[in-house]
């Protein structure tokens, strides 16, 4: 059975629910856990001390102590443990997971030793035993650097899974989703790097390290990706189409100097200049 605390509520950290099941006395303890949510909520399960399992309708795991594992809390799920498991229950949103994504991640334990796993495990450790000690709002805040943590965690192994040439269901890499989301916000002008790792529940660093080895930094990609829009409705609109200026801020471009000079940059010309030569050639054509 789940443990919760005597006033019979389950502790909270800011919007994460905590749940544990406890053996830590010497004696097994487990049993049939039904946290009883749907699909827009997922389990983080930390063995916290000791060692124990937890069996699906997909499988069985094992873990040791400072192992994880997540999954959806659509369906009851049996634990067994000689020591102390804490459920995170989660929202799914703030992890930003796509179904693909979860069932790829959830095939596997995530190792509380290794790399990163290591960092996430030790934080989520922390939270368990401090957790009670928080005022709310240092909980939400604590609540959403375990979601970042989690968030790059899963986005490194989910890359992994797509360079190491994973089953033909795995997700895209999230450098392929970043640069889709870069496509369809080019309008916001606030569209950043910083607005970017925030919508991938990823930190900036971690962004950058994404494209470390692409031939555009994550600006640069925003920059060139506007220019070609740009550039391309100046010269389908010729000297009847909208302005310069209006273009620009369409998308996403703030400032027209800086455009200007951007697009000189990029195209050897200004932007009058291409939209003038676009409709010379649509006249003598």
């Amino acid at each position: 059975m789940i443990s919760i605390p005597a006033d019979g509520a389950s502790r909270h950290i800011g919007y994460m629910e905590l749940f544990t099941v406890d053996g830590s006395d010497g004696r097994p303890a487990g049993g049939s856990c039904d946290i009883g949510r749907g699909a827009a909520e997922l389990v983080v399960a930390l063995q916290y001390r000791g060692s124990g399992t937890i069996s699906r309708g997909d499988g069985e795991v094992t873990l040791r102590a400072g192992d994880f594992v997540i999954f959806e809390a659509v369906r009851p799920f049996d634990v067994r443990s000689e020591g102390h498991v804490v459920c995170f229950v989660v929202p799914r949103h703030a992890l930003g997971l796509s179904s693909p994504e979860l069932r790829c991640l959830t095939r596997e334990t995530v190792r509380g030793d290794q790399g990163l796993g290591a960092l996430v495990s030790c934080f989520l450790s922390e939270l368990a035993a401090e957790g009670a000690h928080w005022v709310p709002e240092v909980g939400e805040r604590l609540a959403g650097k375990a979601m970042d943590l989690l968030a790059s965690l899963f986005a490194e192994r989910l890359t992994h899974h797509q360079d190491g040439g994973a089953e033909s269901d795995a997700p895209l890499a999230l450098p392929g989703r970043i640069k889709s989301f870069i496509t369809e916000n080019l309008a916001d002008p606030d569209l950043t790097p910083e607005s970017i790792a925030r919508a991938h529940h990823i930190s900036v660093r971690y962004l950058h390290k994404l494209f470390q080895d692409e031939e555009l930094t994550v600006a640069r990609l925003i920059q060139r990706c506007r220019l070609e829009k740009c550039r391309e409705e100046l010269g389908r609109g010729g000297r009847s189409g909208p302005g310069v200026s209006v273009v620009a801020q369409r998308w996403g471009f703030s400032h027209p100097t800086q455009f200007t000079r951007a697009f000189r940059a990029a195209y050897g010309m200004s932007p009058s200049t291409w939209q003038a030569r676009a409709h010379d050639a649509d006249a003598t054509g």
